[in-house]
């Protein structure tokens, strides 16, 4: 039997009960903790985006529009930045030590979380969306 993680979420000191169903559902300890550390490093990194819980992935807007998505595999915790993200960033992502697909970072359990590259993709995506209405590009 796992162990829960007895880390919490925060977000201006409120518990993000919508994140932690989430994670909990994660079946390697170690996987909770990582999915939580980086839910937590977005949170704190940049308090204007709003969590969302949607298509069963945590992931955040801002003004409405997405920003950044998640979900898990067995073997890595993938980034979805949408496609304009992958695009603009095709270089940076294959010079770093992650996997990737069309849509996604694939950031293997293994290795430490590449904070710098999660950064700018998310700081591009709040930029290139400033005046987007909708939610997807």
């Amino acid at each position: 039997m796992l162990r829960k993680s007895k880390k919490t979420f925060t977000k201006k000191g409120e518990y993000m009960e919508k994140f932690k169903e989430f994670v909990e559902h994660i079946p390697q300890i170690e996987h909770q903790e990582r999915m939580q550390e980086v839910l937590n490093w977005v949170t704190e990194t940049f308090p204007t985006l709003q969590s969302e819980f949607k298509w069963n992935q945590p992931m955040f807007t801002d003004h409405g529009t997405f920003i950044i998505g998640f979900s898990v595999t067995k073997n890595h915790l993938n980034i979805a930045p949408e496609r304009a993200g992958m695009i603009h960033f095709d270089e940076l992502i294959q010079s770093k030590d992650v996997g990737y697909t069309k849509m996604l970072v694939q950031m293997k359990w293994t290795k430490p979380v590449d904070f710098e590259l999660l950064e700018e993709l998310i700081k591009f995506n709040m930029i290139d969306k400033e005046h987007t209405t909708s939610f997807w590009r």
